[in-house]
């Protein structure tokens, strides 16, 4: 049995600083029967999901050191998120967050349409949120990332027998009308177009009368009321054919969008339902989610990764193209990551499970896009906003139609009722509501197929305006692993003892120049010195103490900050930036050792991508970096950037990409999620690269690349170009038909079939155009 997975939020208190922030938030993600944890430092907050009594999660926050604000947390609430069948537009799925909402022991409630997710916080039980969501129309089931053949069972089911009852309607609609056109008696026709009504609003009743005692005025509503109306009037073929026709365009239009969620439902069935595990030194083949930390998981060649976690034995090439967008499989080893959903392509591996199924790297990215698309684009709020003042005025409109001309002008009622009801049909914008949304999710489902995760539609439109991108160097437009090449001492002094002080010093710091040159030095056998009083000295370098002298290791501004004259080391130092070295001066505030020059290989495939980037209408590429000019330059001519700005601090990066804004607008900048965070999250975009098991690139970054490949930003700007093409498409035909339709009615020329093939015609048409999304686009 699955269990169900209840997101909790929690005030805490005690906490002051952001590094306790992050250990909380691990500490809770590797607590088992814990998905996923957000420590929300400002707000004093921490939101958890997860399987296990909250208790638990109350009691390990405590031995923590942290203490529960239990004044501001209300935990009789439980927040559930439930899949939901039958949501086959927009408007209906702002109808049933109302609904849900205004239920007693509901506090609130959010449907993602794209993603046919319901989240509820409630009192009631489970089945009492699912008993309001079948009242109102739909299906619902609690989600759980393993049981998406449930939900696809249970859609299929629904679909399938609303497409029997629409078969029904449409052969007694069509034996009607034949009976009618021989002329036979009315008392069997009728009847039998009665009967075509009945089947033909089965669906459309149930939801229409959970939206009046909701007291919303929706499309199953107005539908309903157009077909009693026809009744009235006698317009017996009219009301039959009104109401196989809406049935029928919801069928075809429930089938369109569950081939725009296809994407994510391709992710969800990556993962294996069963993995080989040894226990007790027996194998036996367990569900997924029975698997607990630390189990060793064995998979054998062509057979899915159950778990992330890290190789023990074994070798193999594991094909993750469905995380990081890889298309070649990638060699794995021992003490080597991997990732739940991939596969083992050649040799059997053994795997100990470092996360469960409902906390791996692939359960996140759904979990990311599916939130991603719920996330509204410019253009989304511009259609809501639209579409909120549109109804209203036709409504009044249509009463209008339908009191006027008769009263006043002493018309007759029956026609201009019938026009009324004509109009009513057409006020309801389905097709304009569903023009962004649906473009927007397939584009986000589409991407993460191809490894990069796309944070919402504001951010997928934003892409399709870029005019500049800017790239932080190591790590980015190089692999972010420097050698040292060069070690050249100064004066009496060996290379070796240059080195010696260097790696005794680095040996404390973080950066990749400093692993550099304790590899070599571990590559040289040279034994490293005691230090203290270690000083790390950002963007510069660092110092520490050997032996009672205060050794530098840094940039030449570490030295020139100093008043240290670099004039005898001058030409060597400019031959090695001009190779594409960066440099590292070693000394103290009165003498200079010696230089240690490291260089970073460019990524393969950034040239290349550069020129992708030109051709697909990108204006300027720009490389922002630390390192010197002369080496800045060097690497520039390398990779073809169009501009390079050298010897920048991390605020400094900031302030390029604030000036790159001014001058050019729209500015993306890509960095690897941590270190560039500032400029980041000062760029209209920011693309972290090289992510999938980094979880602060996942949360911090408005598009993710999964994986090293750079060439992936070509391909996301043209799918965002798509994207807005289509979506500019659908907008500019739905408000076109709507107005042809709206002319139509004066003239008496629309009749109530032809509202309705326009009105729901018009919605599979834009739906099946921003269907093409889920295809992508030409990579090349």
């Amino acid at each position: 049995m699955n269990q169900i997975i209840t997101k909790s939020q929690l005030r805490i208190t005690g906490m002051t600083c952001a590094d306790c922030a992050d250990k909380l938030a691990v500490r809770l993600r590797n607590l088992s029967g814990v998905s996923a944890a957000v420590v929300n430092l400002t707000a004093a907050k921490v939101t958890v999901e997860h399987t296990v009594p909250l208790e638990i999660i109350i009691r390990e926050i405590k031995s923590a050191g942290y203490g529960i604000n239990e004044e501001k947390n209300n935990t009789d609430y439980i927040t559930t998120t439930f899949r939901l069948t039958g949501l086959d537009c927009a408007d209906c799925a702002a109808k049933l967050e109302r609904i849900v909402a205004v239920s007693p022991g509901v506090k609130s409630a959010i449907v993602n349409f794209g993603a046919a997710k319901l989240t509820a916080a409630h009192q009631i039980a489970i089945n009492d949120i699912i008993n309001i969501v079948e009242k109102a129309g739909y299906g619902a089931i609690p989600d759980n990332i393993t049981t998406p053949a449930i939900s696809k069972k249970l859609s299929f089911l629904r679909t399938h027998l609303r497409g029997v009852t629409t078969a029904i309607s449409g052969i007694l609609l069509i034996t009607a009308w034949v009976i009618s056109r021989l002329n036979i008696s009315e008392f069997i026709s009728i009847p039998i177009y009665l009967m075509a009504i009945i089947i033909g609003v089965f669906w459309t009743m149930q939801r229409a009368l959970s939206s009046i005692k909701a007291r919303i005025m929706d499309m199953n509503v107005l539908m309903m009321v157009a077909v009693i109306g026809a009744v009235c009037i006698n317009e017996w073929d009219e009301a039959a054919s009104v109401a196989f026709l809406f049935s029928l365009s919801n069928l075809l239009e429930s089938y369109t969008l569950e081939k725009t969620r296809h994407s994510i439902r391709r992710l969800m069935d990556l993962s294996p339902a069963d993995a080989l595990v040894r226990r007790n030194n027996i194998e036996i083949t367990i569900p997924v989610d029975k698997l607990i930390l630390d189990d060793v998981v064995i998979v054998k060649s062509g057979y899915k990764i159950p778990a992330d976690g890290q190789v023990l034995t074994g070798a193999s090439a594991v094909d993750q193209s469905a995380i990081t967008g890889e298309s070649v499989p990638v060699e794995k080893q021992a003490g080597d990551y991997v990732y739940a959903g991939t596969l083992n392509t050649l040799g059997a591996l053994e795997i100990l499970v470092k996360k469960l199924s409902n906390d791996s790297s692939l359960s996140h990215i759904i979990h990311l896009v599916e939130e991603a698309q719920a996330q509204k684009a410019p253009s989304q709020t511009f259609v809501d906003n639209f579409a909120r003042y549109y109804t209203p005025i036709v409504l009044i409109i249509a009463v209008i139609i339908a009191i006027i001309p008769p009263l006043i002008l002493q018309q007759p009622w029956t026609p201009w009722l019938y026009r009324s009801l004509a109009m009513l049909v057409v006020s309801c914008p389905c097709a304009l509501v569903i023009s962004t949304p649906v473009a927007i999710v397939s584009a986000i489902g589409n991407a993460a197929w191809h490894g990069i995760l796309i944070k919402g539609g504001a951010f997928l439109e934003q892409a399709g305006n870029l005019s500049v991108i800017a790239f932080d160097k190591t790590g980015t437009l190089t692999q972010g692993r420097p050698d040292v090449t060069d070690i050249m001492p100064i004066g009496d002094i060996d290379a070796d003892t240059v080195l010696r002080m260097a790696a005794s010093v680095e040996q404390r710091a973080s950066h990749p120049l400093a692993d550099a040159i304790i590899r070599q030095a571990q590559h040289s056998n040279i034994i490293l010195s005691a230090i203290n009083n270690f000083v790390a000295l950002p963007g510069q370098g660092a110092s520490a103490t050997i032996d009672k002298n205060t050794i530098y290791v840094g940039s030449s501004t570490l030295f020139e900050k100093n008043g240290i004259s670099l004039k005898e080391i001058r030409n060597d130092m400019h031959r090695l930036q001009s190779e594409g070295k960066t440099l590292m001066i070693v000394g103290t505030k009165t003498v200079i050792y010696g230089i240690i020059a490291a260089i970073d290989k460019v990524r393969p495939e950034s040239a290349e991508m550069i020129t992708q980037l030109h051709k697909v209408g990108i204006v300027k590429t720009v490389m922002l970096t630390g390192d010197n000019v002369e080496t800045a330059q060097a690497l520039s001519k390398q990779i073809g950037v169009d501009e390079y700005q050298a010897n920048l601090m991390p605020e400094q990066k900031v302030t390029a990409v604030k000036d790159l804004r001014s001058r050019y607008g729209s500015v993306a900048m890509v960095g690897d999620g941590i270190n560039d965070a500032p400029a980041l999250a000062t760029a209209n975009i920011g693309i972290a690269m090289g992510s999938a098991g980094t979880d602060t690139a996942l949360e911090t970054a408005d598009i993710v690349l999964m994986s090293d490949d750079l060439s992936k930003l070509a391909y996301l700007i043209k799918l965002s170009r798509k994207a807005l093409k289509i979506i500019k498409e659908n907008i500019a035909f739905s408000l076109i038909i709507k107005i042809i339709a709206l002319l139509l009615i004066f003239p008496g020329w629309l009749t109530l079939w032809m509202a309705v093939v326009a009105d729901m015609g018009s919605s599979i048409i834009v739906t099946l155009n921003g269907l093409r999304l889920v295809n992508g686009v030409k990579k090349k």
